[in-house]
């Protein structure tokens, strides 16, 4: 299922990169066209005037260009066309193309296939061309703004630009390599890393397999103790009062190391989604009272249990719940000063039940809270461990917590540093 995740979430980012980068070279393809537009009307506009200017040289000396007939704010151009029309001075297609050619490639260094023409611009249609091309109205050609010629504006001149292409791949050459080079790049360390990752997840899972196998064989000699025990236990008349209580104390010991070896095996399983609940519905003041009677005795400083159950039937797997109600009654023994008041309650709210274990213990610090539930974790471990505190794995909580998920539900924290700790599982109630 991870694995699967890991492919997905890769092939989004790498799509999301690909995007971007073909959003980015879009952009730059639509600027460029948009320079080429402005460098083709500047040329056009100067084409148009320098063919004028030519033709003017070819009237004879003291003609005057009337200018009768034009409105006011119009173009000097269009002035000087209209009075060169109207002494017989036609404008030509081939001149104009001819000078616009010279200018885009000596001051643009454009250097691609267009055509000038001259428009009707009442009907929109070609009057005449300067050349004859077959894919003239293609949609990718360029076409310039027209440059008017008639008072009326009824005709004007534009340069259709062919098929450009070439001249806009050209001009992006850089970028597409330097795009291609980091999507190469990108692409390889994307992999790399999948690679990587996919190679540190095998050696996890083969000391997650060693670990599971080894921890399951120690289960062998330890139940062959743990019957020897029980028989040393029913002579126990017989012993003196000195090797009753160190078996009574070595029998504790092998029961929390058989406890602690199922609670390894059972985490195993429950990460891997592999161990199923039983689930059925539990009395729990019995099974409250049963976890009381079990810390009393084991315990090596006063304790005090307050009870207040208004929930007493929840749902889910007995074995599971009961242990993890039993680890976090046992951190709040080990995480006390000399003696220790535990509360336990149950309500229900929200449609869940809600079984809360308060203790008047050292608490957890608020920045430490975060990742108490987490596998090895344990909060100021390190700290209360040197300060002669008790040690842990960070198992126990981490396994609550993995419990209480595998039943629908989840656990919080409140504590306060010196003060006090309480830890609320929230079950569904079916």
């Amino acid at each position: 299922m991870k694995n699967r995740y890991l492919r997905v979430i890769t092939i989004l980012s790498f799509l999301a990169v690909l995007i971007i980068q073909l959003l980015w070279l879009s952009n730059t393809y639509i600027l460029i066209k948009e320079d080429i537009y402005r460098d083709v009307n500047r040329v056009l506009y100067q084409s148009v005037e320098n063919e004028a200017l030519e033709r003017l040289k070819k009237t004879p000396i003291g003609t005057r260009i009337e200018s009768k007939n034009i409105s006011d704010g119009v173009s000097q151009i269009l002035i000087l066309e209209e009075g060169l029309y109207n002494l017989g001075y036609s404008i030509s297609l081939e001149s104009v193309d001819s000078i616009a050619h010279n200018l885009l490639k000596e001051c643009y260094y454009i250097e691609s296939d267009f055509v000038v023409n001259l428009i009707d611009t009442k009907t929109d249609k070609i009057i005449k061309s300067s050349n004859h091309y077959d894919d003239i109205k293609s949609w990718a050609n360029i076409k310039s703004e027209i440059v008017f010629i008639r008072a009326d504006f009824s005709q004007g001149i534009q340069i259709i630009m062919l098929n450009p292409y070439k001249l806009v791949f050209e001009r992006m050459a850089i970028l597409l390599i330097a795009t291609i080079c980091m999507l190469t790049l990108a692409i390889y360390g994307l992999f790399y890393q999948i690679r990587i990752i996919m190679k540190q997840r095998k050696i996890t899972q083969l000391k997650e397999d060693y670990t599971y196998a080894m921890v399951h064989n120690m289960k062998t000699p330890l139940s062959s103790m743990m019957v020897c025990m029980e028989l040393l236990y029913m002579s126990k008349n017989i012993l003196s009062d000195l090797e009753e209580k160190s078996l009574k104390t070595l029998k504790i010991n092998i029961d929390n190391l058989y406890s602690l070896i199922n609670m390894i095996l059972n985490l195993f399983k429950l990460e891997n989604n592999k161990l199923e609940m039983n689930k059925e519905r539990i009395l729990l003041n019995p099974m409250i009272n049963e976890l009381i009677e079990k810390y009393k005795v084991q315990a090596v400083k006063p304790i005090s249990f307050i009870t207040e159950l208004k929930v007493d039937e929840i749902f889910g797997d007995k074995e599971f719940i009961k242990e993890a109600i039993s680890n976090l009654i046992d951190n709040s023994i080990k995480y006390s000063m000399e003696s220790v008041e535990i509360r336990i309650t149950s309500l229900m709210q929200d449609d869940r039940n809600i079984i809360k274990v308060w203790d008047n213990g050292i608490g957890i610090p608020l920045n430490e809270q975060f990742i108490i539930f987490k596998k090895f974790e344990r909060a100021s471990a390190m700290k209360r461990t040197c300060e002669g505190g008790p040690a842990g794995f960070g198992l126990g909580l981490n396994y609550v917590y993995e419990v209480i998920c595998a039943h629908g539900g989840e656990v919080k924290v409140s504590s306060v540093k010196g003060k006090y700790s309480e830890f609320s599982i929230y079950l569904p109630i079916k």
